[in-house]
C-alpha cells in the first residue's frame, strides 16, 4: 500500500491545535491521529474529510500522492568521436537522443563538442549509468516515448540534413540526426546503428564517389539517393586576405587550418590534395586540430 504524503503538522500549528484537540475533532484517538501525521498510515475517507473541515481546508491540501519514480529503460550507448571531452555519462548532463532502430533502442549522447551540431541539440532522456560490458545503460526518458511517433536516424556531416527536419515532422517522423564523417557514418549504418547514412566519399581506384565505399563498407543491400549536389574547396575569411589557393599555399607560416576528421570526405579530398602537391602533412600547422563538421569548421574559420 502507497503510504500518502501529508501537510497535516504544519497545518495544525498554524491552525494552532494541539494532536488531541485535533484528533477529537476527526473523531480519532490522539495515537491514531499521531500515525497519520508521522505517515505512519493512511487515513480512511471519513477520517480525510473530517480532518480537512476542523482545519477548514482540502483533502488535496491535507494528503497527496508521491510522485511516481521516473521510468527507466535499457538502451544501448552509441559511442561517437569526439565525446571523449564531454561531462562523463550517469551525471545530470549526460543527456542523450533516443532512437529505435529494429529491435535495438539506441543511445546517443549529445555531451562534448564532438557530439553537437551549430544549434541546440533536443535530448530525449538522460543516462544514468556507465555502460557495463553489454554496452547498456539505464536510461530516465524526459517524457513518454509516444509510440506512434517514429524516430530516423540519420547519420552524416551534411549541413542541410537538418533541413528535412520539419517535412519529418509534418509526417510524425522525429529525427535523430548525430554528426559523423563519411566514413564513420556508413561504417554506423552497417553497424545498424541508424537507417540512413549520408558520404561524400571517392573512390582512389575508379574516381567514383560514394558507389565503392557503400559497396565496401555496407554488408547489406541499401538504396544510394542524391540528396544534394556540392563543390568543395577551403573555408577562409571573406575576400581571402591571405590569398590562399591550394594545398601548396598551406606551408606558409602565417596560415593555420583546422582540419576534419580523419575518415570524413573532406579530410580525404585535403590528403589527396597534399599529396599531389607534395606537402606533408605535419608542415602544415593545425592539420592535427580537428573540428565536428562543415559548420563547426565554418565558426572556427569565422572566429579568426
Amino acid at each position: 500500500m502507497t503510504t500518502l504524503l501529508n501537510h497535516l503538522k504544519g497545518t495544525r500549528l498554524a491552525a494552532g491545535l494541539s494532536q488531541q484537540t485535533l484528533a477529537g475533532l476527526a473523531g480519532i484517538s490522539r495515537q491514531a491521529y499521531s500515525a497519520l501525521e508521522s505517515s505512519s498510515s493512511n487515513p480512511s475517507t471519513e477520517v480525510a474529510l473530517r480532518l480537512a473541515r476542523a482545519l477548514k481546508t482540502s483533502v488535496d491540501h491535507l494528503f497527496s500522492l508521491p510522485e511516481a519514480a521516473p521510468r527507466q529503460m535499457r538502451a544501448e550507448l552509441i559511442d561517437q568521436p569526439g565525446n571523449e571531452d564531454g561531462i562523463p555519462l550517469g551525471q545530470p548532463s549526460g543527456r542523450v537522443q533516443l532512437v529505435q532502430v529494429g529491435d535495438r533502442l539506441l543511445a546517443r549522447p549529445v555531451s562534448g563538442t564532438g557530439s553537437t551540431r551549430q544549434s541546440l541539440i533536443r535530448a530525449e532522456g538522460v543516462a544514468l549509468s556507465e555502460p557495463g560490458i553489454d554496452n547498456l545503460v539505464e536510461v530516465q526518458p524526459f517524457d513518454d516515448m509516444d509510440s506512434d511517433t517514429t524516430s530516423l536516424g540519420l547519420l552524416g556531416c551534411d549541413p542541410a540534413g537538418a533541413l528535412m527536419e520539419p517535412a519529418l515532422n509534418r509526417h510524425g517522423i522525429n529525427l535523430v540526426l548525430s554528426e559523423e564523417g563519411s566514413h564513420q557514418a556508413l561504417a554506423g549504418l552497417a553497424r545498424g546503428e541508424a537507417h540512413v547514412a549520408g558520404c561524400h566519399l571517392r573512390d582512389e581506384e575508379t574516381g567514383e564517389f560514394n558507389f565503392p565505399w557503400v559497396f565496401r563498407l555496407v554488408p547489406f543491400p541499401c538504396t544510394l539517393i542524391t540528396f544534394a549536389s556540392w563543390q568543395q574547396g577551403f573555408i577562409v575569411s571573406p575576400a581571402n586576405p591571405l590569398d590562399i589557393h591550394g594545398a601548396e599555399d598551406l606551408v606558409r607560416s602565417e596560415i593555420r587550418i583546422i582540419n576534419r576528421r580523419s575518415g570524413s570526405g573532406s579530410r580525404s579530398l585535403l590528403d589527396r590534395l597534399l599529396l599531389r602537391s607534395g606537402v606533408p602533412s605535419d608542415a602544415v600547422t593545425g592539420y592535427s586540430r580537428e573540428a565536428g563538421g562543415h559548420l563547426s569548421v565554418a565558426s572556427t574559420v569565422a572566429s579568426g
